[in-house]
């Protein structure tokens, strides 16, 4: 069955990298001087549980980041050692899932990110007619960089009042409040031009100096939403013109970008623009979607 067997397999190797001898875990994690025991059984533990929760394929030179971010929540839950928080993790479909999957997620994003992206999709929302109604979906909103983004080119495309709504999604709850406030520092709007601050953000005074925030028209246009890509319980009734999937594939195995790949061809309008990260490449997909541009797909 599974990705989660093989990664048990796998995973049996020193701390050196170096094969253990039966899977045993040698004693190194307390030489090194970490604060819990961690084990190969452990690390092998959680490349199973992300995958099978939110599809994500851990590779080994993962260890010291998922030691780093799990031990916060072995403090927070008042467990003494890894292989306590996992068996209570998955005796209990609780609320310490969300902050599991939270730990484990990446949220590198910038505003206007691969710029050349918002100039083809710009173009596309000139391709019709005007007052056509747009619906668009952004399915790695992280902290909210790029939904913001999105929805700036579309303001700047078709008027201050545009017949647009963004659905915004991810699998991290924090990174989704972030979003939601749309409040930011100013020093990290490096790919926002000083025309687009004025007009789409509202300068902090007094205490909130060095802050920008939102302004509610631009914030209006989303919805923020949390949507589990490898799940089969997305919520949409009514099909996309353009979505945004950018950065995300790249943690999800072969098959699981594949899954992912044919659900999003279901929810995208023929004709209707996929975009996604520079590293991803889908050409083994030429059922799905052709290519159309750099990183830029068309439903078939």
């Amino acid at each position: 069955m599974s990705q989660a067997t093989n990664f048990a397999k796998t995973a049996r190797v020193s701390n050196r990298g170096e094969p253990d001898a039966a899977g045993a875990s040698p004693p190194g994690p307390l030489a090194q001087g970490r604060e819990f025991v961690w084990t190969n059984a452990d690390f092998a533990r959680v490349q199973a549980m992300i995958y099978q929760r939110a599809g994500i394929s851990l590779h080994d030179g993962k260890h010291a980041m998922v030691y780093s971010r799990l031990s916060r929540r072995l403090r927070e839950t008042g467990h003494g050692s890894f292989h306590d928080y996992l068996g209570w993790l998955e005796t209990n479909d609780g609320p310490e899932w969300q902050e599991f999957v939270n730990a484990l997620t990446t949220n590198l994003t910038a505003f206007f990110r691969e710029q050349h992206h918002f100039e083809i999709f710009a173009s596309h929302l000139r391709s019709r007619p005007a007052g056509t109604a747009w619906k668009v979906w952004c399915n790695a909103a992280s902290t909210g960089e790029e939904p913001y983004s999105i929805v700036m080119t579309a303001c700047e495309v078709l008027g201050t009042n545009p017949s647009f709504k963004l659905t915004a999604s991810d699998i991290d709850s924090k990174v989704l409040a972030t979003a939601g406030n749309g409040v930011y520092r100013i020093d990290s709007m490096k790919g926002v031009s000083q025309e687009k601050l004025q007009k789409f953000f509202l300068k902090g005074k007094g205490g909130n100096a060095g802050m920008v925030r939102v302004k509610p028209e631009l914030r209006r246009l989303i919805d923020f939403m949390s949507v589990n890509l490898i799940r089969d319980d997305w919520p949409f009734k009514e099909p996309f013109d353009v979505v945004f999937c950018r950065n995300v594939m790249i943690y999800f195995d072969a098959p699981t970008q594949r899954r992912v790949l044919e659900k999003i061809h279901r929810v995208l309008k023929p004709g209707g623009l996929l975009f996604v990260g520079h590293a991803e490449n889908f050409s083994e997909s030429k059922d799905l979607f052709t290519l159309r541009g750099k990183t830029v797909y068309e439903r078939r």
